[in-house]
This record gives structure tokens, C-alpha cells and sequence, in this order.
């Protein structure tokens, strides 16, 4: 609070000085009119020029002081640390690379990667044993129904299925209302009883919480948001990677990663 005092100020003045600036020739007027003329001599009329010259000066002056003096926003992290303890994953749990995406059901960004660009990293490095792919969720509050689609994922995966259920609620982004949700489970032939059960309570919800709560620390707030790391234990540090990027934006990360390992397993 007391470091927006002077912005506040500062727009309060310069308020006033504007005022001011539109009310100078008016003042001059009504003294002309007090003295019986409707003219004005060269003195008074650069007396006003040069009042009116001052008042600007000052009031720019006062602008670029105010935006200099704008508290400015901080610059997000370059790299986070995340838990990836009991976590869905894709590819070889021996890949030298990990990456952890956080992501909701609902956001246009993330289906985007979803048709776009994972394909053609699924093929590249996790077919191929190079990378570990783990989902993680971050439902966003303004998606009403993203977290009840990421409880349908997870129940889905006590089904041995989780991916084909991930797959078809980003297939149907736009439908993902609650009343939907089994007739996707239907086309990927669950047990529909086990699986309404499931959906109609409160199973998986604390997880997907609790990995809301951890991409909250790591100061990661929209989706999808992607963390590139060496694989390592129950937690990932490494570059953060945010929005739906190019194929070439996560294959540098990669490399540079398996080249590093490279390097540290001839020394």
C-alpha cells in the first residue's frame, strides 16, 4: 500500500494541472472582460503562451515520474520444483529427461499442445525411451468443468486407462459437462458401474487438489505450464517451459538436457 502513495498522488496533481491547463485562457478572459475590453495585448497573450508552457512542462514532468515510479511486476521464475510422487507417467521410468505438464481439461492452450505438438514428441523421445511424460493437473477456476474432468481421468486410471481417458476429454473439450463424462467412459469400455461410483464421489479429488496446491509453489498459475528436468527421485527441478510451444522449443530443452548427461557419465 505505501508504495502506490505516490503514483496516487502524483494522479492527483496531475488531474489538477490538466484542470488547470483548460481553465488558463478562461481566467484571462474574465479579467479582459472585468476591464471593459474584449481584446487582449502581445504582453497578456504571451503571458498566457508561456503559462500555458510551464503548466505542460510540469505535468509531463509529473507523467514520466509517475510511470518511473509504477511498481513493476516481477519476472516469473525461469525454473521450479515440483513433486512428481505418485504421478501419472508415460515412457520409460529409466529416461534420462522428465517432464512434468500441468494441465487443464478445458483450456483451448492446452488442446492445442495436445493436437499439435505432443504426437510428435510422443514419437520422438518417449517412444523412444528418452524422455518420462507426467500429466498433472491444474483445473483453473474460471473452467467449471476441468476438475470434475480430471476426477474422470483419474477414475478412468483405476481402470488401467487413464491415457485413453485423457486422450478422449481433450477430444471432446467442449463437452465436457458432468452428464458427458460417461459416455466417454462407455467408448473405452470401462466398467461403468466402478466407474460412476467412482465419479459420483469424492475419489481422486484431494489428489487433484493437492496438485493445484503444488503447482501454486512452484509459482506456476496458468496452463498448460511444462517443467523440464533430469529425472531424479520424487521431485523434479528444471526450466519451466509455459504455453502451448513448438515441437523445437521442448526438443532444445531435451537435448540440451541428454547432452549434459552425456557429459557427466564420461566424467
Amino acid at each position: 500500500m505505501t508504495k502506490d502513495k505516490p503514483l496516487i498522488k502524483l494522479s492527483v496533481i496531475s488531474f489538477f494541472l490538466a484542470m488547470s491547463l483548460s481553465l488558463v485562457p478562461g481566467v484571462y478572459a474574465e479579467q479582459l472582460s472585468e476591464n471593459g475590453s474584449d481584446t487582449i495585448s502581445k504582453e497578456q497573450a504571451n503571458a498566457i503562451i508561456s503559462e500555458l508552457k510551464e503548466i505542460r512542462k510540469l505535468l509531463q514532468s509529473l507523467n514520466s515520474k509517475g510511470v518511473a515510479q509504477a511498481p513493476k511486476r516481477p519476472s516469473p521464475p525461469k525454473t521450479a520444483k515440483v513433486s512428481i510422487k505418485d504421478s501419472r507417467s508415460m515412457g520409460s521410468p529409466d529416461a534420462p529427461v522428465t517432464v512434468v505438464e500441468f494441465t487443464d481439461y478445458q483450456c483451448p492452450y492446452c488442446l492445442r499442445f495436445v493436437q499439435q505438438t505432443f504426437p510428435k514428441l510422443k514419437k520422438a523421445y518417449i517412444d523412444t525411451g528418452k524422455v518420462r511424460w507426467i500429466v498433472k493437473d491444474l483445473p483453473l477456476g474460471f473452467h467449471k468443468h476441468a476438475r470434475k474432468a480430471a476426477q474422470a481421468a483419474h477414475c478412468a486410471g483405476d481402470q488401467d486407462k487413464y491415457w485413453e481417458m485423457h486422450r478422449m476429454l481433450f477430444a471432446n473439450a467442449k463437452k465436457l459437462e458432468e452428464t458427458n463424462l460417461p459416455k466417454y467412459a462407455q467408448q473405452i469400455d470401462l466398467d461403468m458401474s466402478a466407474f460412476n461410483s467412482c465419479l459420483s464421489g469424492t475419489q481422486h479429488l484431494a489428489k487433484i487438489d493437492e496438485s493445484s496446491r503444488n503447482a501454486g509453489g512452484a509459482k506456476i498459475t496458468g496452463t498448460p505450464t511444462f517443467v523440464v528436468g533430469k529425472s531424479a527421485g520424487e521431485f523434479l527441478e528444471g526450466n519451466r517451459v509455459v504455453g502451448a510451444r513448438s515441437f523445437d522449443v521442448f526438443e532444445a530443452e531435451i537435448l540440451k538436457l541428454i547432452e549434459n548427461n552425456k557429459k557427466v557419465a564420461i566424467n
